[in-house]
């Protein structure tokens, strides 16, 4: 019998949070776990995937999936077209908020904060380092745009190697990276009967605070 929506749920009983657990600051805790999300996870799953939220100048959230290329004292850094659907609603709102699920932890973190674009050197070092056909993709593909089929889009890609046929492909003026600067971060753990761990840290004039949330 297939197993219907509501009937569809799981009890959280790996791990716990407590305060005793928690540093005065977000970030090493955050490697933290991240790190035990790289050793735990399995493929397909991908530990630095994250979704994440940004919203237009109609007041309109857009979600979408993406990978987390970069993490220091100074934020969350990714990468994009900067004429994309999200480059657009960053040039507009320069806010969003990631969120990241490790299923296998029983976790989640959430991430609140301003945007700002990254230097194009930090782009281009990043760019040379991703594989050929991501680089030619991103002269390519005219990302969120409405195109005719799939045949146009091969029909660019082809036009894009041959004018990359004797020459690395640089860094396009159009893509680059974006560093989230946080100034909220909650961490949750799935707990039993869903009263989940939930520790918020929120950034006031350049310190954070850490409160338990009710689940």
């Amino acid at each position: 019998m297939t197993q219907t929506l509501a009937d569809m749920r799981r009890d959280y009983i790996r791990d716990g949070l407590s305060e005793a657990q928690a540093p005065a600051e977000p970030f090493s805790l955050f490697k933290q776990w991240f790190a035990d999300a790289v050793k735990t996870e399995q493929p397909p799953v991908e530990p630095n995937t994250m979704t994440l939220a940004t919203v237009d100048t109609d007041g309109r959230p857009h979600c979408r999936v993406l990978l987390l290329k970069g993490l220091d004292e100074r934020g969350f850094t990714f990468f994009s077209n900067y004429d994309s659907a999200k480059g657009e609603q960053l040039a507009a709102r320069p806010y969003a908020a990631m969120t990241f699920f490790w299923p296998s932890l029983e976790r989640q973190v959430r991430i609140e904060g301003r945007v700002e674009r990254v230097t194009a050197a930090e782009s281009d070092a990043y760019f040379q380092v991703r594989p050929l056909g991501s680089r030619l993709g991103a002269w390519a593909s005219p990302q969120s745009q409405v195109i005719k089929d799939r045949a146009e889009l091969e029909r660019l890609l082809a036009q894009v190697k041959e004018r990359f046929l004797e020459q690395a492909p640089h860094c396009p003026p159009h893509w680059g990276g974006y560093r989230l600067l946080a100034e909220r971060v909650e961490f949750w753990q799935g707990r039993a009967s869903r009263l989940h761990d939930r520790l918020d840290y929120r950034l006031h004039d350049g310190v954070w605070s850490r409160e338990r949330l009710a689940p």
